[in-house]
């Protein structure tokens, strides 16, 4: 039987500002991906802005390994939520093709509150297989209908961790997508969340572990400890 995975990432990868404690100091800026890719196996990316051409993709494509897997992040409203779907659908095609997409993050804002049935409307514009996570920071949405309506789609309730929002850690998919996003994780910390992400993988829970990106590279250095541990902790066992 396959083991099941782990992807570890974080939000973007395109900061000079990770030199030289991520990225070697002589890395232009055309060159981070490729490097990002040989030490971690998935990144967190923004739609739209990031997804101007079918070309741009495929040369993302071509500078990263099989098996890394792009994850795409929009910002759901409900009232443009066809428009939306239809657009994900043309722009991610290059991904799916090659097989490199992976869950797409749909954050609903702090003012939107919680509505099952649009929310469930919304989902059925989806193709079936398309692996989704929502972020809601609206605690209305954090309830058991709201679950449920998940669960029937095989949609994943984002589990985020920050200063300002802490998701309960229900699932609700076959997968996990963890947003790791404090301002700063101790090793006692990363050892907590190194457990939870062990539990995941032995109950078969493929799992995303997405870092917060930023000015430092503490996100990216966390995201590799993780990565890099669980895979000698699975070599181990």
């Amino acid at each position: 039987m396959p083991a099941v995975k782990l992807y570890c990432g974080t939000s973007g990868f395109a900061y000079n500002s990770w030199k030289p404690d991520f990225y070697p100091q002589s890395l232009t800026p055309t060159e981070l991906l490729a490097y990002y890719a040989t030490r971690l196996n998935a990144v967190e990316i923004s739609y739209p802005a990031r997804f101007t051409s079918a070309s741009r993709l495929e040369s993302w494509i071509a500078a990263t390994p099989g098996g890394f897997l792009f994850l795409p992040k929009a910002h759901l409203k409900f009232e443009s939520a066809e428009e939306l779907a239809r657009d994900l659908l043309q722009s991610l095609q290059p991904l799916q093709t090659k097989k490199r997409l992976g869950p797409v993050l749909l954050q609903l804002t702090s003012h939107a509150k919680a509505d099952p049935s649009q929310l469930r409307r919304f989902l059925k514009l989806l193709p079936k297989g398309m692996q989704v996570a929502f972020e809601f920071h609206n605690a209305t949405w954090l309830d058991e209908s709201v679950y449920q309506v998940l669960r029937d789609a095989n949609a994943a309730l984002c589990l985020t961790e920050s200063e300002d929002l802490e998701t309960p850690w229900v699932l609700t998919s076959d997968f996990v997508y963890l947003r790791l996003r404090k301002p700063e994780y101790l090793q006692s910390k990363l050892i907590s969340v190194q457990y939870r992400v062990e539990q995941y993988l032995a109950n078969a829970y493929p799992t995303f572990a997405i870092f917060k990106g930023g000015k430092t590279a503490a996100g990216a250095l966390n995201a590799e400890k993780l990565f890099v541990t669980q895979k000698v902790v699975g070599a181990a066992s």
